[in-house]
């Protein structure tokens, strides 16, 4: 198999569970469709496959690791459903239909981002208390993704954007701060958080995190380059937003020959992170890492 159909069967797994994960637990009828609406839309799973990966790779069993990974989705969801909304981005797609504002309306869509992220927390703490992972690794884990989706993370991440955007003057060490913290710090946490709950060795806890920064500023770099060449059905939403929006990019600032030879450097040492992992997860982070800088190429 390719990478993309690797990926592809790596969210098959996840989607199982995202399709029960919200049942059962007493949801408003309306708030849960509109939970659902937004969780449910696709998309390529990329951080579940990576708490999976990395903790399979570790000898976690990845069955009792699938309600963490879950749980990471969640949170990525919610901050799509804030990020399309009137006070923010004001996008009206996403992932090729009407955000989730716009096919219900905004209280709704902020309460279901707001219950995606509530949730997020139960299912990755049901890793220990319903599939039996250690109990010390979990927390350890969850711990360190609330960190990486707070205030000094991704919301963090968020605010700096909405700071810059319009200014016109931001510099290339800024713009790597901003999106470490909006992109970077939960991808990152998906795959450190693996490598936890798999109890990893320290050394191995370190190759994650090298492995996640890296492949998350790569990630930020080709998105900003497909807004610019990409097409809406690669986007899932239309080009050409953050011009529109005025948002510093890469390409803005580098151009887009130097933006993709920046990504390819950072996926060369996302590769070089895990160069002494083995395995077939190890594989798939490596390909995964280069399918990242190809889709801009």
């Amino acid at each position: 198999m390719n990478i993309k159909e690797q990926l592809a069967k790596r969210a098959v797994e996840v989607e199982s569970y995202l399709q029960q994960c919200l049942r059962d637990r007493n949801i408003p009828s309306r708030l849960l469709e509109a939970m659902e609406y937004s969780l449910l839309a696709g998309g390529k799973r990329l951080r579940p496959a990576l708490v999976m990966a990395f903790a399979r790779m570790h000898g976690a069993d990845p069955e009792a690791s699938m309600p963490f990974a879950a749980g990471l989705e969640l949170i990525h969801t919610y901050s799509l459903i804030h990020d399309d909304l009137p006070a923010m981005d004001d996008d009206d797609l996403r992932r090729g239909r009407p955000s989730n504002h716009k096919q219900f309306d905004e209280a709704t869509a902020i309460l279901a981002g707001d219950g995606l992220l509530t949730e997020a927390f139960g299912l990755m703490l049901d890793a220990a208390m319903e599939k039996g992972l250690p109990v010390r690794n979990v927390l350890q884990a969850t711990s360190m993704v609330a960190k990486s989706a707070g205030a000094a993370g991704m919301v963090g991440g968020q605010a700096v954007d909405m700071e810059f955007t319009g200014r016109g003057n931001v510099a290339l060490d800024e713009l790597r701060r901003m999106h470490a913290m909006k992109t970077g710090a939960l991808i990152s946490a998906s795959c450190v958080g693996g490598a936890i709950l798999a109890g990893a060795r320290v050394e191995d806890v370190q190759a994650a995190a090298d492995y996640g920064r890296n492949i998350g500023v790569a990630f930020q770099i080709v998105d900003d380059i497909l807004d610019v060449v990409g097409t809406e059905a690669e986007l899932g939403k239309p080009v050409g937003s953050d011009e529109q929006q005025g948002k510093t990019t890469y390409p803005t600032l580098l151009g887009l020959d130097e933006s993709r030879q920046l990504a390819q450097g950072y996926v060369d040492a996302a590769v070089k992170a895990l160069a002494f992992c083995e395995g077939e997860d190890a594989e798939f982070l490596r390909e995964l890492a280069l399918y990242i800088v190809k889709r801009a190429s």
